[in-house]
């Protein structure tokens, strides 16, 4: 069910968060879709789907996230245009099943800012974004912050997970 495995003092599992769906071309850059469309077929989109997973490390007093995968935060565009798919996983479904609630999670390491890397990160209470990991600390590169608070036009489409850019 999971895949885990022991690295010194942490017990590290990965959590399984869903799927979406990207296009096959800009995913393989210059590798000839003949040639990938074999093992990743492409949809009448030309998209492929792709697993978000994230990490969890756990030793007796932390257990440590490091990125969230895709949440549930978004709206119908959003879900029709990726092709966003956590009927079967989610983050707090795969957290639930190893018997973690959300509070328990001591810390949470962005690797970058990317929808599907932190779109589990926050979650809609009373119609404000609040973290859903409450008792955690956050943790992101200030380069990569400072980065994403002024994003370069191109990839803004890819931060929308951020609670302030929404």
């Amino acid at each position: 069910m999971y895949n885990q495995m022991k690295i010194g003092k942490y017990n590290l599992t990965v959590l399984e968060t869903g799927t979406f769906a990207l296009d096959g071309g800009a995913m393989f850059g210059i590798i000839p879709k003949p040639l990938w469309q074999k093992t990743n077929p492409a949809d009448e989109k030309n998209r492929i789907t792709l697993g978000a997973r994230c990490l969890l490390f756990e030793t007796d007093n932390r257990k440590i996230l490091v990125d969230t995968g895709l949440g549930k935060n978004w709206d119908e565009k959003f879900n029709s245009i990726y092709d966003v798919n956590n009927q079967n996983f989610d983050l707090i479904k795969s957290l639930d099943k190893k018997g973690i609630n959300p509070s328990q999670i001591t810390d949470v390491i962005l690797t970058h800012l990317h929808f599907d890397h932190t779109g589990g990160s926050t979650k809609i209470e009373n119609g404000k974004f609040v973290p859903t990991f409450q008792n955690a600390k956050y943790y992101v590169q200030q380069k990569h912050y400072d980065w994403a608070i002024n994003p370069p036009i191109e990839i803004k489409a890819v931060l929308l997970a951020i609670p302030f850019n929404h």
